[in-house]
């Protein structure tokens, strides 16, 4: 719908943004502006400031910026001619009636009024029965759930009784239709069906809400052990598409802006449990794989909701489609994070069990896309022989082609590249010369499979104790030359030689690249630990990288290059930059790219080890 201009501004002038926005932020006067902490992260010191004479608020932490209709858009998840309508009802703003409707379209609209009405009276009468006698054994049931009365009564729970004709009967005694009764989905009828009858029966109700929170469909759990169906769902109606709502969203759109993050689970018990446990912001598909539609109300709520799903096979399948639905739809900034819990556990029994602590552990352990995206591909797959290997590079290609978006496209390349590049690599390490032999393509297989351990997270840790490395046997000097399969760079490097100098050289270009490339210590952390320096001063500060980086994964160069500083190794760190001279050390460079820095740094690494390695004393002939 579009809206004229001028009635935009007639409302932007009624209400001021501070009004709309002290809703949310606490706001102070600082001049001609108000300021206040930021609605859109957590902040100690106040960035965010409101300017009613310009008619717009910004945030200096995340450049957010807009005015009042933005503001509602972006905390309470609306669409914008949701927030007009919104806003002009406050500001008193008679927005104006649509164009006159044909007499058929008329005749929907006016139909669609009534079933709203209809599916109202519905919800109230189902919460009735539920209090009544004949719902003692649904509202015994809630309870045994856990759930307190604040919640049934908050997510208007209820209960359908077994007559068959019960809920038709109330309605076509409060004035509406059978006809209207079977169109809302509250009956089933037909053709073939003389007398319509009611669709639920003795289950418990969960009434599901359009995002104006207007009831306008409901789900029904059987208390019947031995009903076929457990869950049962209206069927599409005027009012009602299962692919294109979520249960709890109207809820659930507040929450999610004050937690910047939604959590998808996948049925309504999940949802009222989470609630109940205080995670405000979950919702639920309504039976069926996400779709196109929820993925985009998901997103409009945050922009990488959380998808929690069983730890079981179905709850790995679930997880595989929303992932097929997400992938062409990626952006810069919107993704999905994914949470297994337990095998054989829901939400509900994890909060059972652990409390609301032990489900908020799991949930914080969620795995991105990328990393689901290439188990999935990764599986159980023998990865033993190059066309197998070639196979799957071909199928991760196609998948990450299908990616709309150039730059998500171009970042998922690269990712997917470099998680094979270091899985390839693993592989040979782990497999020893003689697998073919004794093993066969079997235990290479099982080898490769043994490697995913090592390569879930987004960049691969190198596997460790694999003997003397890529370079050189127990007990040889790195001092010759390097072996005739070393990389050009190497032979040509300062670091085969390791030249002596006050400071040893090797040793020195170690630590400069790891200042200059920090990402290399979550990749090699055991690594670095486990290397013998021999010089004291290049130990210690060896050591205080590595103390750094246990306090704060999330390193960068100046930031590691400070605290370092502050800890009086300064000068320490100026003369291994002054030793940095040979142009074959360029990978440690700060603008070396990553597939250089990764191969000359994995180079060094097992020199080193090689070099400190303790030799075998000589076998006797005697």
């Amino acid at each position: 719908m579009r809206f004229a201009p001028h009635l935009l501004e007639e409302i932007r002038a009624r209400l001021p943004v501070s009004q709309v926005v002290a809703r949310k932020v606490n706001l102070k006067r600082q001049g001609k502006e108000l300021v206040g902490l930021s609605p859109f992260k957590t902040e100690k010191t106040p960035s965010f400031t409101v300017n009613d004479q310009k008619g717009f608020y910004h945030c200096f932490a995340t450049g957010e910026h807009g005015d009042v209709f933005t503001f509602l858009m972006k905390t309470e998840g609306l669409a914008f001619p949701e927030a007009v309508e919104q806003l002009a009802g406050e500001a008193g703003v008679e927005l104006p009636k649509e164009a006159p409707r044909t007499p058929e379209a008329q005749a929907q609209n006016d139909t669609r009024e009534r079933l709203y009405l209809l599916v109202e009276e519905a919800a109230r009468y189902f919460q009735s029965c539920l209090r009544a006698s004949a719902g003692r054994n649904a509202l015994s049931y809630l309870e045994r759930r856990g759930l307190s009365d604040e919640t049934i009564r908050g997510f208007r729970l209820g209960y359908a009784p077994d007559g068959g004709n019960d809920l038709k009967q109330h309605l076509l005694n409060e004035g509406f239709t059978e006809r209207e009764v079977v169109l809302s989905g509250m009956a089933i009828g037909g053709e073939d069906i003389r007398v319509p009858y009611d669709r639920f029966r003795n289950r418990v109700m969960f009434p599901i809400t359009d995002l104006k929170g207007r009831v306008i469909a409901f789900g029904g759990r059987a208390l019947d052990p031995e009903q076929k169906a457990k869950y049962l769902n209206s069927n599409d109606t005027p009012l009602f598409h299962k692919g294109r709502i979520l249960y709890n969203a109207h809820n659930a759109r507040q929450a999610a802006f004050e937690t910047g993050s939604v959590i998808a689970v996948e049925g309504y018990m999940d949802v009222i449990a989470l609630a109940e446990a205080g995670f405000h912001e979950a919702v639920a598909p309504l039976g069926t794989a996400l779709t196109e539609d929820q993925l985009a109300l998901l997103w409009r709520m945050a922009p990488e909701p959380l998808l929690c799903f069983d730890g079981d096979g179905a709850g790995q399948k679930a997880a595989f489609r929303a992932l097929e639905t997400a992938l062409p739809h990626l952006k810069p900034g919107c993704s999905l994070r994914f949470a297994f819990l337990p095998d054989g556990l829901d939400p509900d029994d994890v909060i059972r069990e652990s409390g609301r602590n032990g489900l908020a552990a799991l949930l914080t352990k969620a795995r991105p896309l990328a990393d689901v995206l290439f188990e999935r591909e990764w599986g159980d797959g023998e990865w033993s022989t190059p066309e197998r290997r070639a196979g799957l590079e071909l199928r991760l290609r196609q998948i990450v082609a299908g990616i709309t978006d150039d730059a998500v496209r171009t970042h998922y390349d690269r990712n997917i590249k470099d998680r094979l590049f270091h899985a390839w690599r693993a592989m040979a390490r782990q497999a020893a010369p003689s697998s073919t032999i004794n093993g066969g393509p079997k235990a290479q297989g099982a080898a490769a499979r043994g490697v995913y351990a090592s390569i879930s997270q987004p960049f691969l840790k190198r596997p460790h104790g694999t003997g003397g490395g890529r370079f050189g046997r127990p007990g040889q000097s790195p001092s010759g030359p390097p072996p005739a399969f070393a990389s050009e760079s190497l032979k040509r490097s300062s670091r085969a030689a390791g030249h002596g100098s006050a400071l040893p050289a090797r040793e020195a270009l170690i630590l400069q690249c790891l200042l200059n490339h920090p990402y290399l210590i979550d990749e090699h952390a055991e690594d670095i630990a486990a290397l013998k320096f021999t010089s004291k001063g290049l130990l210690g500060l060896r050591d205080a990288i590595l103390s750094a980086h246990a306090e704060e994964k999330a390193l960068d160069t100046a930031t590691l290059r400070s605290h370092l500083e502050r800890l009086g190794l300064g000068d320490t760190l100026l003369r291994i930059g002054q030793l940095m001279v040979h142009r074959s050390d360029r990978f440690a460079d700060p603008d070396a790219e990553a597939d250089t820095v990764r191969e000359g740094f994995e180079d060094i690494i097992a020199l080193q080890q090689g070099a400190t390695r303790p030799t075998r004393p000589p076998v006797s002939s005697a």
